[in-house]
């Protein structure tokens, strides 16, 4: 039986450091989805908006907090897809080209834009301006996206909408089987069948909700009543409300924030039946050839010594962009994702009694790398914190500024030991980890996100804090992260240097196929995608 034709939108892609219209997390997985899809040759095209000045180019000022710029971007590879088609924005019928990115060896990706510059402002910067923007850049993702789609006279079975902000798709194929002269209710229910939806945040606050006033002045409405929309995303108009209510089925993203979202998301009614499709990585993109060429060979020295190149060359990065020299020889640990403050990033330096000894030693050596979201100020005070104590601690912490994925590349091949310490089950997937585990980085994190099903204790990494989720969890989990520290990772390293390979060799096993995007891919095709009946019908 022949795969069914996909069309996936997202709002970011992360392809390379190079074409930065990436925030983080959900950009990266939405890049290597498309390059997983491009390596597998399976039916799917992905669409996007083409950010001029992409997202913030974060530096650290003198008084050690972050500031932003905003450059404008350039490529020229991408090319003009020869298309053109409207979107109804504010009362403007804003006509829209998309370009075409094939560079990295992904999936046809189309990066929609306005043609001409007064109309600009939509697709600026990622995730920049206020709520009209938002409105304005998820019409022209979904919306748009379908238009495209039309325009170009491309078959689609399913549109797998990759969180909330591209409803407005859904939304525009409702409209489209009204207009052909269904009603409402058959229009919705007939759509729904072509529909899939991932959700990511499992923080009911993090799920992006509109006012009607605003979806109607900026043309959101599509033609459609304010009882119908209510019936869709309710009042405010909430985006992953919506999506639950127009896909046949949907997702979490680890199994752990299946039951997390099933249980946030168990008062929607109507909404599709959430299951579980775990992330994962691009493994060409991620995994290093040395390390992968050691591990297929089974050559103990050979993965050590893979490793030990891997990481001298991220201290030469590290002093490059920082000046600051690391010890090759002795253990450090990465901790490098978005500012947010339920990741906990300073956790392992909130008791000096016990860290300060192992920082003076050099025992153990940090790395820090990550930004905050523009209009997030408690994301910047994070990220000033942690420049705080690199400078308190010069010689053993360190703060990279304006992470990237080329930062992400290094230290996830370099370290010794990723750390990640969320509050439990706060963390929707977490894939940093992954990249880390196939390059025989070992992780050292709390059970949340796709850790718990990786996670063997001692044998391929190490938990934190036993899936405690008490009030007086940061305590808890700080004396749990300071003790397996202190008595596992720490002797492991310095004293028995066999273990510590054969749990490198273990890690690698463990993620080299379960967490990878091509695992990932072929799991959506057979489990999502290829579901054509409705798993619970609209009630």
């Amino acid at each position: 039986m022949s795969q069914p034709r996909v069309a996936y939108f997202c709002m970011e892609y992360g392809l390379h450091e190079e074409l930065p219209i990436y925030a983080g997390g959900l950009g990266i997985l939405a890049g290597d989805h498309v390059k997983s899809a491009g390596d597998l040759k399976v039916p799917l095209v992905a669409i996007g908006l083409y950010w001029r000045e992409g997202y913030t180019r974060q530096r650290i000022g003198q008084d050690g907090y972050p500031y932003d710029e905003f450059p404008a971007q350039h490529h020229d590879f991408l090319e003009d897809a020869g298309i053109r088609f409207t979107v109804p924005i504010q009362g403007n019928q804003v006509e829209c080209h998309a370009l075409k990115c094939t560079r990295y060896g992904n999936a046809p990706l189309y990066l929609i834009e306005p043609v001409e510059e007064r109309f600009r402002w939509i697709t600026r910067r990622l995730y920049g301006g206020r709520h009209h923007d938002r409105i304005a850049q998820e019409m022209l993702l979904g919306v748009g996206g379908v238009r495209m789609l039309r325009a170009m006279g491309h078959e689609v079975d399913v549109y797998h909408f990759n969180e909330g902000h591209a409803v407005f798709a859904g939304l525009e194929l409702v409209r489209e089987a009204m207009a052909a002269g269904k009603s409402f209710e058959d229009a919705w229910n007939d759509t729904r069948d072509q529909i899939v939806f991932t959700t990511h945040t499992p923080v009911p606050a993090g799920n992006e909700s509109h006012d009607h006033g605003v979806l109607r002045e900026m043309g959101a409405y599509l033609d459609f009543s304010y009882e119908q929309l209510t019936r869709i995303g309710g009042d405010p108009f909430n985006m992953t409300v919506a999506g639950l209510r127009l896909a046949r089925h949907a997702n979490a993203v680890a199994q752990l924030h299946g039951e997390t979202s099933r249980e946030m998301w168990k008062q929607v009614s109507g909404a599709a039946p959430i299951g579980a499709i775990t992330n994962g990585v691009h493994r060409p993109t991620w995994q290093d050839a040395r390390v992968a060429a050691a591990y297929e060979a089974k050559d103990e020295s050979a993965l050590w010594n893979a490793h030990q190149e891997a990481k001298r060359e991220m201290v030469a990065e590290v002093r490059a962009r920082s000046g600051i020299e690391l010890d090759a020889g002795r253990l450090i640990i990465g901790f490098a994702r978005r500012a947010a403050a339920y990741k906990r990033s300073d956790l392992i330096l909130r008791d000096p009694s016990r860290i300060e000894p192992m920082l003076e030693r050099r025992e153990v050596q940090l790395i820090y790398s990550g930004k905050a979201h523009p209009h997030d100020e408690i994301g910047k005070r994070i990220v000033a914190n942690l420049v705080r104590l690199a400078r308190q601690y010069p010689h053993s912490v360190v703060f990279l500024e304006n992470y990237d994925m080329a930062i992400g590349r290094s230290l996830t091949r370099g370290c010794d030991v990723w750390l990640n310490n969320p509050i439990r089950p706060l963390e929707a997937s977490g894939t940093s980890g992954m990249k880390a585990a196939m390059n025989g980085v070992l992780n050292f994190s709390v059970l949340d996100g796709w850790w718990p099903e990786g996670c063997e204790h001692g044998v391929n990494g190490w938990q934190i804090g036993d899936a405690y989720e008490g009030t007086d969890r940061d305590e808890h989990d700080l004396n749990s992260l300071m003790d397996v520290l202190s008595h596992q990772v720490l002797p492991t390293y310095y004293g028995n240097r066999k273990k510590w390979v054969e749990m490198m060799f273990a890690s690698i096993e463990m993620s080299a196929w379960r967490f990878s995007t091509d695992r990932m891919v072929t799991e959506y095709f057979d489990k999502l995608y290829g579901l054509h009946k409705r798993l619970r019908a609209v009630v």
